[in-house]
């Protein structure tokens, strides 16, 4: 399993790609969306934990993007805020959706849940 996070918080993005590694998660970070493309245009990750509210792309666009580029991949959202607006969106085009602050077994059950099947 590979995964990649995307968050522009950069110190909760690498503490949370460190707590993965530790558990033997293979896990890359970026800060942006066009960090994140990059990246997805050079590995194969299975899956990506998007921030829903980024500077530039927006969490919900990056996805797009990324699909392009590797249909197949799924997507689990991640939310500071927490909006009904913003739990509709992100359930409707991801397997998952978390609220921060995130805890790693959370973060942990959301991804092997997307693994195991669902859309997103």
């Amino acid at each position: 399993m590979r995964l990649l996070l995307v968050d522009d918080e950069t110190e909760l993005v690498s503490a949370l790609a460190e707590r993965l590694r530790l558990r033997g998660i293979e896990t890359d970070f970026a800060t942006d969306g066009d960090a994140a493309a990059d990246k997805v245009r050079a590995n194969a990750y299975d899956l990506a934990v998007l921030d829903m509210k980024m500077p530039g792309l927006s969490g919900l666009d990056l996805k797009k993007k990324l699909q392009r580029l590797r249909p197949g991949m799924r997507f689990i959202f991640m939310t500071g805020h927490g909006s009904e607006e913003d739990f509709r969106a992100g359930s409707a085009e991801a397997a998952g959706y978390l609220v921060k602050p995130v805890r790693i077994e959370a973060l942990i059950a959301a991804v092997q849940a997307a693994l195991a099947g669902g859309q997103g």
